[in-house]
């Protein structure tokens, strides 16, 4: 599986897994729903458990994705300051360029 994650959401997604409270926690990136040939995701911080692999990817951050899910495999964090300040899951190797 593989993962990107741009330098505007590594750098926020580092400073999060450098608090104390988080420091036995990975990124989780999961499907919130899909439907046709693509999904929307969500994200969060958890431990990975025997149904997941962990990834990981250039920036130094381990992703924890669920096993045998293809929709996981290439998806792109990004974190963006305009118009919203906030996290996006993309896949766009998966036809998912964001949400519609």
């Amino acid at each position: 599986m593989n993962v990107k994650i741009s330098r505007n959401a590594a750098k926020v997604l580092l400073a999060e897994l450098e608090k104390e409270e988080d420091k036995d926690l990975k990124v989780r990136i999961y499907i919130t729903h899909s439907h046709g040939d693509h999904a929307h995701y969500g994200m969060g911080m958890d431990k990975p458990t025997e149904d997941d692999v962990v990834v990981s990817t250039d920036k130094g951050i381990d992703v924890v994705l669920k096993k045998d899910e293809p929709l996981l495999d290439g998806i792109r964090i990004d974190y963006f300051y305009t118009p919203e300040e906030g996290f996006a899951v993309t896949n766009p190797g998966k036809g998912n360029h964001g949400d519609h």
